[in-house]
């Protein structure tokens, strides 16, 4: 492992890439900025919701296990 990339972690990317994918996801289905902006943030809430829980589960089975 290089050793000047040992304190990057993937995990930062997420936020980002949870925006970006909402954003242009939210681009495809309407035109208007507004309610690009309204569906985005929609769609964001939901899939970080969806990975939080995921990630619960996991750390549950984990602990558990």
């Amino acid at each position: 492992m290089n050793p000047s990339l040992a304190p990057f972690s993937i995990y930062w990317q997420l936020p980002i890439l949870i925006i970006v994918i909402s954003l242009v996801y939210s681009a495809t289905r309407f035109d208007q900025w507004g309610d690009i902006l309204r569906e985005s943030a929609r769609w964001a809430r939901n899939m970080g919701l969806f990975l939080a829980v995921i990630a619960l589960v996991l750390y549950a089975l984990a602990w558990w296990i």
